[in-house]
């Protein structure tokens, strides 16, 4: 204990149990209650159970081990808390023991009311165990009794029944015998036939059974003649057009009841419901423009939309049809001879009609209008018309289906020509922006502007379009769930036939700028026109129609089994032979207008009597500015591209034929009479050993690839002109000028500008073929002139 008391000083953390925090009220310290039983009692919630681990130090639980307590509270307490625990637990002994007196002092009262009341119950019980024998004897009695008493019951009953049976037969006798009088009453014009059909069919099997009775007999035969007088009646109702489908439906009901022959009565249901069902139709039709095979006449707007024309054929039409053929069902199924299929032949004649209408009234949609009107007018069409094949299954299920196929189908075909025509619009737009005059001071859009409104725009209604088609496809369109709509719908009306055939008439559009040929008077597409185009086509060969046909197929996923597609590398490639040939027709384009200024100025001038070249010709510079203005106009579109490294003097390289001016004496002789042949042998020298230059070759996509390109044909056809002049000194030397005056300026823009060098070289070298007196000028004074000019 006093090892237990010096423990109960500590903090407690150890041991599980509270130390004494202070002095208490009454008893000293205070001290905890065991809950140990308490708990076992009343159970542990499961979870706490699962959770709480055995402890056996803890002084409060259930498996509480002393051996294990004070050897843990020895090793770890020292003395004086040992004591101190001894004392502590000494008081909480004494409390334990002072509070269970004292719930026995005030629960004696309760123990002894509670042995009394005991004693109490023992004899009631016993009083209540007599008096249920006697009550087992009185209920013996009136069982006796009770017997008797249902015997007599009994037959009561017995006698009150069978003189119901006899008042109920007077009844029925009576009753037969105001038959006559009742039918006549009811069966009156104006009256309540059904009721007389009521009453005569609950009679007609008595009357039958007993018409061997002379009384019988006269009653059934009066019965009989009022009913023939009735079926006439309504045999002449029947022949009015006015009836509704529902008092038709009760008009040859009752015939039938009379036992009239069911196949006339069923051809004459079919003859009046056919001939108010046409008056539908023809009513439908009179909302109709008449028929133009030719289509040459002008077709007026309808009158309403298509969505209040297919709720007027369902609701009239197929609304009266579904009651007819739920009607025919009950009236004649199972009748004998009525045939077979009779309805089926009759209802698929009328769907037909009804099809054939409603197909050219979607062809009055010619424009685009709302598509979400359209898919509401083919949803509950396609919703009637299945309510009409769960009664006639064979009433064109698969002229239905089609039909909305081919309204889908050809609004899909709408939307790409819309698509097409937006384009052409926004080409008009850009045309226009490049045409448009500019004032002073004033820049118009950039191409790459012009490119991204382009881009833009068109990729923009691409989408927008997706989303209107994709409103055929949504979940709570009935007709979605058709395999069409599932399958080829995706696949050969949106994405071949609407994406991918927009695709391919884009490509062949922008290429049509290069490869159709002009119209005589029709304006020709300006270049920067071309160059844009490349541009779009080659942008969309990298990354817009990746993008398209990925959203094309979320939207509208195929089918695993589905009809083959057009792959996305296949479109890529159309764009890029698209773009490359765009690209190419630029460059020639450009290349020939450069080339019709030097042509014109080779050919206009007098070579043999110009004077001695004091500047650079105007043409040279105009051309120099026009390649300038090119460089500028295909870098907004196209990278830089890859230069072959340039010599240290470019800028100051002289053509072979020009070299006299540094070597004086190595091609002097080549330009006197004495060697006339050594001009012409030197050339062919120079090109065996000179590469090829490929004037027409196709461009890269980049700006010094298409600058070359127009380069290699402006000097090949300065070349060629001049290989057509005769020259004199003066107009070589004037031609010398020129040629390096291009050096100068055009080497920068070539990608390689040994082919700008090698193309001079050989127009200088025809010029000294050509020329009557090759005597070049000096290389100091062509520079001084070119530097000046």
């Amino acid at each position: 204990m006093a090892d237990g008391e010096a423990a109960g000083t500590d903090t407690g953390t150890d041991t599980g149990t509270e130390t004494d925090t202070g002095s208490g009220s009454g008893t000293g310290p205070s001290w905890r209650r065991p809950h140990g039983p308490l708990q076992r009692y009343y159970g542990l919630p499961a979870a706490e159970a699962a959770e709480a681990a055995p402890d056996p130090i803890d002084i409060n639980g259930p498996h509480f081990d002393p051996e294990v307590f004070l050897a843990k509270v020895r090793s770890e307490c020292p003395l004086g808390q040992l004591l101190a625990r001894e004392a502590a637990l000494g008081r909480e002994i004494r409390a334990l023991d002072s509070d269970m007196q004292t719930l026995l002092y005030e629960n004696y009262n309760k123990f002894i009311s509670a042995t009394d009341t005991i004693r109490k119950m023992k004899v009631d019980f016993r009083r209540m165990e007599a008096e249920m024998d006697d009550l087992a004897v009185n209920m013996a009695a009136i069982s006796t009794s009770s017997a008797r008493v249902s015997a007599a019951l009994q037959d009561r009953h017995r006698r009150g029944a069978q003189l119901a049976g006899v008042q109920a037969l007077l009844r029925k006798l009576q009753s037969l015998v105001e038959v006559p009088g009742r039918l006549r009453r009811w069966a009156a014009p104006g009256a309540d036939p059904a009721r007389a059909l009521h009453c005569y069919a609950r009679a007609r099997a008595v009357l039958r059974h007993y018409r061997h009775l002379p009384s019988f007999r006269a009653i059934e035969d009066e019965s009989h003649a009022i009913m023939a007088e009735l079926a006439q009646r309504l045999r002449a109702r029947l022949r009015d057009d006015t009836l509704d489908p529902k008092e038709l439906t009760e008009c040859v009901e009752m015939l039938l009841q009379l036992e009239e022959p069911p196949e006339e009565l069923c051809e004459e249901f079919l003859s009046h419901a056919g001939a108010r069902l046409e008056t539908e139709l023809a009513a439908l039709e009179a909302e109709l423009p008449p028929a133009d095979p030719s289509g040459a006449a002008a077709t007026p707007p309808p009158a309403s939309d298509i969505l209040d024309f297919v709720d007027r054929g369902s609701s009239t039409f197929v609304g009266n049809l579904c009651l007819l053929a739920a009607s025919y069902r009950s009236l004649f199924e199972g009748c004998p001879g009525v045939g077979e299929g009779r309805l089926e032949a009759f209802a698929a004649a009328l769907t037909a009609r009804y099809f054939e209408l409603l197909e050219r009234r979607l062809a009055l949609e010619r424009g685009l209008g709302d598509t979400s009107l359209l898919v509401r007018a083919l949803d509950r069409f396609h919703r009637r018309l299945r309510a009409l094949l769960e009664l006639l299954p064979t009433a064109g299920a698969e002229a239905g289906a089609a039909l909305v196929a081919r309204a889908a189908g050809e609004r899909v075909a709408r939307y790409l020509r819309a698509l097409q025509t937006f384009f052409l619009g926004c080409l008009g737009d850009v045309r226009q922006a490049l045409a448009a005059p500019r004032p002073p001071g004033k820049e118009g859009p950039g191409l790459p502007d012009l490119l991204a409104t382009l881009s833009s725009s068109v990729l923009g209604q691409l989408k927008a379009v997706l989303a209107y088609v994709q409103l055929f496809t949504a979940k709570d369109v009935a007709f979605a769930s058709l395999p069409y709509f599932k399958g080829e719908f995706c696949v050969e009306a949106v994405r071949e036939g609407l994406v991918v055939a927009f695709v391919r008439w884009l490509c062949r559009t922008a290429r049509g700028f290069a490869d159709s040929p002009t119209e005589r008077g029709a304006p020709a597409a300006p270049p920067a026109l071309l160059l844009l185009l490349a541009r779009l086509c080659l942008d969309y060969e990298a990354t817009t129609i990746s993008y398209i046909l990925t959203l094309t197929d979320e939207q509208f996923p195929p089918e695993d089994t589905g009809p083959a597609v057009t792959p996305g590398p296949a479109l890529c490639a159309e764009a890029r032979g698209a773009a490359q040939r765009l690209l190419d027709h630029y460059v020639q384009v450009q290349g020939a207008a450069v080339a019709q200024m030097l042509r014109k100025s080779v050919e206009t001038r007098d070579w043999l009597g110009t004077v001695e070249p004091r500047n650079v010709r105007a043409v040279m510079k105009r051309v120099v500015e026009d390649i300038t203005a090119i460089d500028v106009q295909v870098g907004q579109l196209f990278e830089e591209g890859v230069r072959r490294a340039q010599s240290s003097d470019s800028s100051r390289r002289a053509f072979s034929v020009y070299s006299s001016s540094r070597a004086p004496g190595r091609y002097a002789p080549s330009y006197t009479p004495s060697a006339p042949m050594d001009t012409h042998l030197l050339s062919n020298i120079q090109k065996l050993f000179s590469e090829r230059i490929d004037i027409f070759s196709p461009v890269e996509f980049n700006k010094v690839s298409v600058l070359t390109g127009i380069i290699k044909i402006s000097l090949k056809t300065l070349l060629e002109c001049v290989r057509l002049r005769t020259l004199g000194r003066f107009g070589l030397q004037q031609v010398q000028v020129d040629g390096h005056y291009l050096q100068l300026y055009l080497w920068r823009f070539a990608a390689d500008e040994r082919v700008v060098q090698g193309l001079l070289d050989e127009v200088a070298a025809s010029a000294a073929h050509r020329c009557l007196d090759p005597v070049p000028m000096e290389h100091s004074v062509v520079e001084l002139i070119c530097e000046r000019g």
